[in-house]
């Protein structure tokens, strides 16, 4: 390629930013970069050798999920689910890597996990930092999450020690990780809908986590559902809510005061769902299921007027919640909300990588790395399409079919 140059035409590009679908765009990468993106013209074009034609194609940038636990797998079976907690870290490491497998399948390029009680995720990130080169995913990990002792978490968390505050507990760990995740209340109930539980913290403790972890520039995720846990992580100062089920309006104004990012996981209420002959086991009742799933749709909705910003997350690991795929049908639930193609995007890649604070991937726009996903598909066939991609390009290159093979 002359002088480290060449040029690809895409039928139609999405770039991440909110902006609209553009038509018949010609990227023009130079070392790596896009230097320009210009509108394509039969009659002003460089020379066909240099020009990859994708213009049956969409491009969009490399997406993100901003909360998924890689430890772990959307396996509907109990069994396997219980044996997974209680893994030594050579097969969980096994598991790690196939998950991020599935994530690039799919056009996931950067995820951020909710943590793990073993630490094992972010052993696995100190194993291979500066990145494995068969997986190219981002990883970002708190370590274990922290919970209340006693409380809802331990399966994910850890808690501070006897006679010890939650700020020391934090302090002594902070160094060696990414983010933090604080737990502030506990699971959704699958039987009675819209019950809510007590904070597992107090708006003083998570102020104290807060400025502990700004002050070594990181950012605090905080699990919440429930008016009032929700409250209590809102004015504590996190840097995004997680689920937030039930939170009320009042919270989602208060969200869009502050300009917290919200990460909702609609996606765990409609894998249950769509599972429903495999988890058919008592613990769960379909209506209120069915009434949690429309409830956080509207939330969403109210949040979309309010002007809060979403950053798309999964929760991938839980029952029926797969590693890559699911990215997909959050974005879906996102549009059933009210939420544009565009604006899903959006969720799905520039606001995730604000939110996790990396800058190797993000909208597409010249100046930046040559890195985005190809979907064999016009705009009205997405999200769908986004599940069988044609091509996933880092560096102005498409990835070797070698990526696309399983570990």
């Amino acid at each position: 390629m002359s002088g480290g140059i060449h040029y690809v035409k895409a039928g139609w590009m999405i770039d991440g930013s909110g902006g609209p679908v553009r038509e018949n765009v010609l990227v023009t990468v130079k070392d790596s970069i896009l230097v320009e993106i210009d509108d394509f013209s039969d009659s002003d074009h460089p020379d066909s050798p240099l020009i990859t034609d994708l213009s049956h194609c969409t491009i969009l940038p490399p997406l993100v999920d901003c909360h998924v636990h890689l430890a772990m797998s959307g396996s509907t079976d109990l069994r396997k689910r219980q044996r997974q907690l209680t893994a030594g870290y050579r097969d969980r490491r096994i598991s790690i890597q196939d998950h991020l497998h599935y994530l690039f399948l799919h056009g996931v390029l950067a995820v951020r996990d909710g943590g793990d009680s073993n630490g094992d995720v972010l052993r696995y990130t100190e194993e291979t930092e500066g990145g494995d080169t068969r997986v190219p995913v981002i990883v970002k990990s708190p370590g274990p999450a922290w919970y209340r002792d006693g409380r809802y978490g331990a399966f994910i968390g850890d808690h501070s020690g006897e006679g010890e505050s939650i700020g020391t507990a934090v302090a002594r760990r902070i160094d060696s990780v990414d983010h933090i995740k604080m737990i502030n209340s506990g699971l959704n109930s699958f039987t009675e809908f819209a019950r809510e539980t007590e904070p597992q913290f107090s708006v003083e403790e998570i102020q104290q986590i807060a400025a502990i972890t700004r002050e070594k520039g990181k950012k605090l995720m905080v699990h919440a559902n429930g008016r009032e846990p929700v409250r209590i992580a809102l004015d504590g100062g996190c840097d995004s809510l997680e689920h937030g089920f039930f939170m009320g309006e009042e919270n989602l104004k208060r969200m869009a005061e502050k300009e917290i990012t919200w990460v909702p996981t609609a996606i765990t209420m409609k894998a249950i769902l769509d599972n429903w002959d495999l988890l058919d086991d008592g613990r769960c009742k379909k209506d209120v299921i069915v009434k949690t799933l429309n409830h956080q749709l509207e939330q969403i909705g109210r949040a979309h007027q309010y002007g809060v910003k979403i950053a798309l997350g999964t929760d991938a690991g839980c029952r029926g919640v797969i590693h890559g795929e699911s990215v997909v049908e959050e974005i879906r639930l996102l549009i059933s909300a009210g939420y544009s193609l565009v604006e899903a995007i959006q969720s799905a890649s520039g606001n995730g990588t604000q939110l996790l604070g990396i800058d190797e991937i993000g909208p597409i726009a010249k100046g930046r790395p040559a890195h985005f996903i190809v979907a064999r598909a016009t705009p009205a066939m997405l999200p769908r399409k986004l599940s069988c991609l044609e091509a996933v390009y880092l560096d102005g290159k498409p990835c070797g079919r070698a990526f696309f093979k399983k570990i």
